[in-house]
Order: C-alpha cells, then sequence, then structure tokens
C-alpha cells in the first residue's frame, strides 16, 4: 500500500471518594493472598488442559467500558461460594470483546458480560447473557458439576443452505419491510421495547425509502433520529451506546466508538436527505467528543470510554455535572487500543461528514488516521491487524472497515491510491474469508468453528457492489452476490429480528444502480470543484461521485465515455444514458432530481 501524506477504561465506597494508595494497597495485598479468581486468557490449548486437569471452561467475555461487567468484577467473581466453585472445578478464561472480534462475534447476541462454560471437549454446556449475581452463579456452576448435559440455554444450529438465488424475493422485501414497520414503537419511538438504541442501518434504509416516497418510514426514521438526541451527552457530546426502560431517558454512559462513528454517519446522512440543520450539528457535536477524548496524539482513534467513573458505580450524578465539576472528580478511563476496526468506522464517518458539510477538517482527520493504521496495521496482500499485536486473526472487520473507509476517501477526494487501497482490501477479504456461505468473520478460532456474522456480510456486500461500479472489475460483483446468499437465507433474516435494515439496503444496491455523477474537468479549475462537491452533497447513499481530469489517464471504469469540453461539466447518468452536461452547482441537484 501507497502511505500519503495528509492533506497540504470500589462497591461499598462513598460516591466520587477517590480510594487512598494505602486502600488500593491492602487490596492488591488480600488479592495476592488467593481472594481472587486466576484468569488465563483464551488460547487454542484451553480445553486440552481442560481435559489433563478434569475441568470445565468458564469464559467470562466483557469490555473495559461496561458497568455490568465491572459488577460481576466487583461483586459476583468475588464471592467466596463462586470462588470455591470455580478454583476447584473450572478453568477461568477473561476475554475484553473489543480485542477478539471472533469470539465477541460469536456470542453478540448474549450481550457484555457474557458467560459461557463448555466441556473439556470445547462443546457448550450453558450461555447466560449479562449480569449473574453470586447466589445464581453458584448455582449454575454447581449444577453444571452435578449434571454437564447442555442447557436450555444451547440450542442445535440450524443448517443453512443457500438457494442459486442471492438475491430476495419481492415477497421477502415486503414481508421484512413489514416485520419493520410492525415492530416499530409508535408511543416511546424508535426500535426495541426494553432498550433503545439508533441502527443506523435502519435509519439509513428509512432515508432511502423516504427519497423514494415512503413518507411512513420516513417519519419514523426522523422521530428516532430526535429520540436519540436524548442519548448525546449534552456536555462533551459523545453518544451514550443505549437506553434502558423500554425509553430514552435512562441512558448507559459507556461511549464506545462504532456508536460514535456511526451516529456521525446517520446524522451527516439525513442531513443531507432533509437539510435540517439540526442534524449537521448534532454530526458536528459527536466528531467534537471523538476530537476531545477518543483521538490519540497520532490522530488515529481509540477503542472506547468507560460507561463508570468509579468501576461498577452508575454514574448517572456524574454525568449530570458540567464541566469542570466533572474534571474535578476525574474522567471515566478510555481504552486506547488502536483497533483498526474502529479506526475503518472513524474515517469512514469522518470522510461522510467532510462531504456533506463541506468542511476540510473531519477529511484531513481522516486522512491522517488512514495513514496511520496502513503504516502500523497493514499486513501484506492487503489485510490489517486488529492491533499492534494479535492474539488470533486476522479478522475479516478490520480489513472490512479500512477498505469501506478508502473507497469513500476516494470517493470524496478523487484520489486513485484510496481506491487501490480498496481494491487490494477487498482482493484479501476473498483469498482470506471466504466460506461455503458469506464471509467468516475469522479463519478460524482453534476448537471452535468460524462462523460469519450478518452485519459484516452485510456491509461488505455493499461495499463490494460499489467497489465493482468504480473499478469495473466484475469480482468484486460476484463476492457481494457471495455474501448475499447467506443474508438472503430466511433463517438468517428470521435470526435478526427488526435489525433487517443492512439486509434490505444490501439487495436494494446489488439489484439498482447507483447514483452516477461523474464531474469533467481540470481538478485546479474551480468550477470543476464545485460542481464535484455539490456531487458530494447529493442525497444519496449509494451513489458513485467521480472526478475525470483528463490528465490523470482513463477513469478505472471506462463504462462511459464522456466527451472534453471547453468549460467544467458534470454528468448525471443511469444504466442507460447520461443526462446533457450542467455547468453549474446550482443546477445539478435539480438535474439529479429528474
Amino acid at each position: 500500500m501507497t502511505n500519503r501524506a495528509p492533506i497540504t477504561r470500589k462497591r461499598n465506597r462513598r460516591r466520587w471518594l477517590k480510594p487512598s494508595a494505602l486502600f488500593l494497597a491492602l487490596l492488591f495485598c488480600l488479592k495476592l493472598e488467593g481472594a481472587e479468581i486466576q484468569w488465563q486468557p483464551w488460547s487454542d490449548s484451553i480445553f486440552e488442559q481442560a481435559k489433563q486437569q478434569g475441568r470445565f471452561v468458564l469464559l467470562d467475555l466483557g469490555t473495559g467500558w461496561c458497568h455490568w461487567c465491572h459488577v460481576m468484577e466487583e461483586v459476583t467473581y468475588t464471592d467466596p461460594a463462586v470462588l470455591d466453585l470455580i478454583r476447584s472445578h473450572y478453568l477461568a478464561v477473561r476475554v475484553d470483546a473489543d480485542s477478539r472480534p471472533d469470539l465477541a462475534n460469536r456470542y453478540e447476541d448474549y450481550g457484555w458480560p457474557a458467560t459461557i462454560v463448555f466441556n473439556s471437549d470445547g462443546s457448550e454446556i450453558v450461555k447466560r447473557q449479562g449480569y449473574i449475581p453470586p447466589k445464581p452463579m453458584a448455582s449454575m456452576l454447581q449444577a453444571i458439576i452435578d449434571d454437564p448435559s447442555p442447557g436450555p440455554s444451547i440450542l442445535p444450529e440450524a443448517k443453512l443452505s443457500a438457494s442459486d438465488q442471492p438475491f430476495l424475493s419481492k415477497a421477502e422485501i415486503d414481508r421484512l419491510r413489514q416485520r419493520l414497520v410492525d415492530s416499530y414503537d409508535s408511543k416511546n419511538k424508535g426500535w426495541g421495547t426494553v432498550q433503545k438504541f439508533l441502527n443506523w442501518d435502519t435509519i439509513e434504509y428509512c432515508m432511502a425509502s423516504s427519497m423514494e416516497g415512503d413518507s411512513n418510514l420516513a417519519r419514523m426514521g426522523r422521530e428516532t433520529l430526535a429520540a436519540q438526541r436524548n442519548l448525546i451527552d449534552p456536555i462533551w457530546g459523545g453518544v451514550c451506546q443505549y437506553s434502558t426502560d423500554g425509553d430514552w431517558e435512562h441512558p448507559h454512559f459507556e461511549k464506545i466508538m462504532q456508536m460514535q462513528a456511526e451516529n456521525i454517519r446517520a446524522y451527516a446522512e439525513a442531513y443531507a436527505v432533509w437539510n435540517d440543520p439540526v442534524y449537521l450539528n448534532t454530526a458536528k457535536k459527536i466528531y467534537g467528543y471523538l476530537k476531545s477524548f477518543l483521538m490519540s496524539p497520532d490522530g488515529t482513534f481509540y477503542a472506547s470510554q468507560d460507561a463508570d467513573l468509579i468501576p461498577g458505580e452508575h454514574s448517572a450524578d456524574y454525568f449530570k455535572l458540567g464541566d469542570s465539576q466533572r474534571r474535578k472528580l476525574g474522567v471515566p478511563r478510555v481504552d486506547q487500543h488502536v483497533y483498526s476496526r474502529e479506526n475503518g468506522w472513524a474515517i469512514n464517518a469522518l470522510a461522510l461528514l467532510s462531504a456533506t458539510s463541506g468542511d476540510d477538517q473531519p477529511l484531513e482527520d481522516a486522512i491522517r488516521a488512514a495513514n496511520w493504521i496502513i503504516a502500523h496495521r497493514g499486513m501484506s496482500g492487503g489485510g490489517f491487524k486488529h492491533d499492534d499485536t494479535d492474539k488470533a486473526g486476522p479478522y475479516l472487520a478490520d480489513t472490512l472497515y479500512m477498505g469501506r473507509a478508502f473507497l469513500t476517501l476516494y470517493m470524496v477526494t478523487a484520489n486513485r491510491d484510496w481506491l487501490r487501497d480498496a481494491e487490494e482490501a477487498a482482493n484479501y477479504i476473498d483469498q482470506q474469508f471466504r466460506g461455503d456461505l458469506g464471509y467468516l468473520t475469522s479463519p478460524a478460532i482453534g476448537a471452535l468453528k468460524p462462523k460469519p456474522q450478518i452485519d459484516e456480510n452485510a456491509d461488505l456486500a455493499r461495499f463490494v457492489n460499489l467497489l465493482g461500479k468504480y473499478s469495473g472489475m466484475e469480482t468484486y460483483g460476484t463476492m457481494a452476490k457471495h455474501a448475499m446468499q447467506f443474508l438472503s437465507i430466511p433463517a438468517v433474516t428470521d435470526e435478526r429480528g427488526f435489525l433487517i435494515g443492512g439486509i434490505l439496503l444490501a439487495n436494494h444496491e446489488l439489484t439498482t444502480p447507483p447514483l452516477h455523477v461523474t464531474v469533467v474537468g481540470s481538478k485546479t479549475d474551480t468550477v470543476a470543484s464545485s460542481l464535484f462537491q455539490a456531487g458530494l452533497k447529493l442525497p444519496a447513499f449509494y451513489k458513485r461521485v467521480e472526478w475525470w481530469d483528463s490528465q490523470d489517464g482513463p477513469l478505472p471504469n471506462g463504462d462511459v465515455e464522456y466527451p472534453i469540453l471547453d468549460n467544467a461539466a458534470a454528468f448525471i447518468c443511469g444504466e442507460h444514458s447520461c443526462s446533457p452536461p450542467v455547468f453549474s452547482a446550482e443546477k445539478l441537484a435539480v438535474a439529479a432530481k429528474r
């Protein structure tokens, strides 16, 4: 890859009372005396070790930002009965889900913390979601010792098979759309009954449907975007992951990168569609949080910020305070891992924010982060490591989201180096992650068979399909269809509940040409530049915006021949025809509506 320069994370403690050094030293000494669990990392040899010792494997899968993970650590895993059972009959394994996308994707439906117990042969016995208090935990551990048969949480995996037709039928599209409508909460707004959060794919599908005249989904999308603003910190600007109690008034305060990035993208796109400055201001507010709290000195982006100031203590009172009052008490811990996946999310979002707002700074930040990831996380063949040193991997998500970011950077800058990087990423994905059905989240997880993950396959299908339109390479369309063959299986769509916006978007884009805008003119021409910027601001998510300067040589996809005119012009093309030349940015939006 080419390296380019940027453009010219104790209970029973008084709230807010910081622990003294003496207290921490005493606590540390107690733990050294054997009052804690001896956690191990996940490894391919864990089940062989379990066989040799006649033990079960207990996997505690959580994150550094998770409130209930802290409570489990402080309460459940310090309980004497729990400690005794684990030490005598279990190998205890703890994994940060953010560091292992393979395990995280496999058990994501069980929330964090997720508790999974395996027999020594690697078969699952129990899968539990969320916080488990000490008594139920001890009861569960003893029951497994008494009878290690798989419990009711262990269901046989459905055998999936794809048809030769990779696309959704009209009847299936109608069924999924109706599911989306029927699942909407008209009283409290948005989707979901217990937890409320913004699902960006659903919102994007609502926006796409709005542009096709669906006022009902447009209303649902706008109501959800308005409600979601309750989860944005009014002081610092970060997005809380979700709200409990079935409304938007009980936030959990962790601020993870995916939520920040995809909210920026959703609000920026909403601004392009509905031209409401509230959306653009919201995107900019979240961007400000990224720069203040999750941007490293190198210009890359950190993974997350903890929900709690004091681990295990809910921070609602803290987040009611102003900036200076908060800082006097301290700042919740930031996980300073620099993951390729998280940076891919951020780079993509900032490039799109720049395109819709006309502000160059988000783009400069995106390019700076992209160059660092290329230099420090890039692998031979076009793939990306997750972290500086991966204990496993590679993982599909790192290369997928960096590849998508590269394609967005190409659209926004017309710099063909970014397109070549996107192509290398897609080629690496096809070589490393292609499965019998869709694309696998990782090549292998030791004793656990790798599986495809729905969101990754939907995003991959959309990425490589659009890449094929830009590059003219049919192999990327073939990749998109392979991912879609997995997504179109009824058992897959049924598993997803109402979270089917990404599948619907992927299916639509694979069966529809993108909005295609090409600017013809010198890259030093101010009129050509204004036309290009106007093309980027057009309200469409599935679009191909190109800038042809004849001095750069032919466009990568030569499916359309353009005349060289005396003056810079833009052309809007469909499958079989192009518009007359458009010579001003003001007229481009009018022509696009036609």
